[in-house]
């Protein structure tokens, strides 16, 4: 949200009067977020979807590996 200051209170992108201190306040917290935000692990592979469908796909061969666990028919019944 953009936040323009008028003296000593200032208007939210929605038109609403916020006081300086809001103000004071919703600076503070996007200055954290731009902050916080590139240092997320979430995003540093950059695979995204991708990456999480070849972990599964590892996962369900690691789990067919097994016979005790009959994957497969597990799978077939949750199906």
């Amino acid at each position: 949200m953009a936040y323009k200051s008028s003296g000593k209170a200032g208007k939210s992108a929605s038109g609403a009067s916020m006081s300086k201190y809001d103000v004071e306040v919703e600076a503070r917290l996007q200055a954290l977020e731009a902050d916080a935000h590139p240092k997320c692990e979430h995003g540093a592979s950059g695979g995204g979807d991708v990456d999480l469908s070849k972990r599964v796909e590892i996962i369900e061969t690691i789990l067919r590996m097994n016979p005790e666990m009959n994957f497969d028919k597990l799978v077939s019944k949750l199906s």
